[in-house]
């Protein structure tokens, strides 16, 4: 099974994998096969970036400003290279397109079509990225992402894991914001995910700031499956499940009763 930043160990010449023949028999083959008589597709990487912001769900999404789709929105992604990891690609993506280092990262699954882009047969590998909303707010506001992607509220037409595309609107306005290619349905397939893993992954900690209150991490299970949750039961679960630690501090700043702030334990090893 993918997990969170897993990355291949590399081999005593630097490079992943195995980088030379096993025999001279492997040599000659290697010499004479011709990859070019064969047919191959472009891979890429599209990456579904998402965060919790006042009880709804988001994702960043930028303008396509050439065909195909000319005019409509896209999940950041790009061409893998031809000597880059998969991984690496997506990383690079979060790092070029949505300027973040350093968040959770997993794989989704492979989107295959043959006719899902006009130009040519391309597969694309889905990711999925976890953040909390300030460590966006402030990878956004940077001079670097000027003017080249926009958070859009998603949507999500069906209820518990049953699945499918889900649709966005614009944070701003409330208007609808069209997907590229099969977007719609990669961004449905990391909802499905995360909705799924919820209850026996801690991936929900990673849409959460360092410290946070219990409150608030309802707030993000409550938002990421699209239902309420009983307040008392869920802090049971959640206090008992050996992965929250109380910080001894208290929330500051606040026009009620402060409420205590607790941490993910395992929060470093992600």
């Amino acid at each position: 099974m993918f997990s969170a930043y897993m990355v291949a160990s590399p081999n005593k010449s630097g490079k992943r994998g195995r980088t030379t023949p096993e025999s001279p028999e492997e040599a000659a083959f290697l010499e004479r096969y011709e990859a070019a008589e064969f047919e191959r597709p472009s891979v890429t990487v599209d990456v579904v970036l998402l965060t919790v912001r006042n009880g709804e769900l988001f994702t960043l999404v930028v303008p396509r400003a050439e065909h195909p789709h000319k005019g409509r929105w896209a999940l950041p992604g790009g061409f893998v290279r031809i000597h880059e990891p998969l991984e690496d690609a997506a990383f690079r993506v979060l790092r070029t397109k949505c300027s973040l280092e350093n968040v959770y990262v997993e794989q989704l699954c492979t989107f295959g079509e043959p006719d899902r882009d006009p130009r040519m047969r391309v597969i694309s590998i889905g990711y999925f990225a976890l953040v909390d909303a300030r460590r966006f707010d402030q990878s956004h506001a940077s001079p670097r992402r000027s003017g080249q992607g926009t958070m859009a509220r998603v949507v999500v037409p069906w209820e518990g894991e049953a699945g499918g595309p889900v649709t966005l609107v614009s944070a701003e306005t409330g208007e609808p914001m069209p997907l590229a290619f099969d977007h719609e349905d990669i961004l449905g397939a990391a909802v499905r995910r995360i909705r799924g893993k919820l209850d026996y992954s801690p991936i929900g900690f990673q849409l959460l700031p360092e410290r946070f209150t219990l409150l608030a991490l309802q707030e993000v299970h409550e938002t990421v499956l699209g239902r309420k949750l009983n307040k008392d039961s869920f802090r049971r679960r959640m206090l008992a499940s050996g992965e929250l630690a109380a910080t001894g501090e208290m929330q500051s700043g606040v026009d009620h009763r402060p409420a205590e702030l607790y941490r993910f334990l395992r929060r470093s090893a992600v």
